[in-house]
């Protein structure tokens, strides 16, 4: 079976990337944002762009640059719109793996992902600094009406809570 298309895609042919910085800007439309809002359980993705600078080097394609997006959460506790806004920084390597499958790291290296035959999807890569930027547990400001917030709940669990005069 074939993998579906990415919602938003920017393809660079790995071939054809030199030594010279490229840079692209990017930015999803109306549709492709509705389409990545539905692939990341969001209410609502109002933008996402990325500025990128894309060059090769000896040990890859080297992808550097800031994904920004905005839209709403649904809020863990209630399910209310929750707004973000995010500015998250891109540093990749696009290496091809070698023949034992493993790509060896030091310290100070980028995040590495596999090279894709010769296929460098940009809009691919911002749709995953968007996934990674997202809050896991976006809470809405103020109290949720039944939930305690943690300090309530540290206060009722204390054993001089029954001491306490209202």
């Amino acid at each position: 079976m074939i993998p579906a298309p990415p919602e938003f895609s920017h393809v660079l042919r790995a071939h054809e990337i030199g030594g010279a910085v490229r840079r692209v800007t990017i930015a999803a439309s109306v549709a492709e944002c509705a389409a990545l809002a539905t692939r990341f359980g969001l209410l609502a993705l109002n933008s996402l762009a990325a500025t990128l600078e894309v060059r090769r080097e000896a040990t890859g394609i080297r992808v550097t640059g800031t994904v920004t997006a905005a839209g709403d959460q649904a809020c863990v506790a209630s399910g209310d719109p929750v707004p973000f806004r995010l500015a998250e920084p891109v540093a990749l390597r696009l290496a091809e793996a070698p023949d034992g499958g493993e790509i060896e790291l030091a310290a100070d290296d980028l995040d590495v992902e596999p090279l894709a035959g010769d296929i460098v999807d940009l809009g691919e890569i911002a749709a995953q600094a968007l996934a990674l930027g997202l809050d896991p547990y976006p809470r809405r400001p103020g109290s949720v009406p039944g939930l305690l917030t943690e300090d309530e709940a540290a206060a009722v669990r204390s054993p001089f809570a029954v001491l306490k005069k209202d």
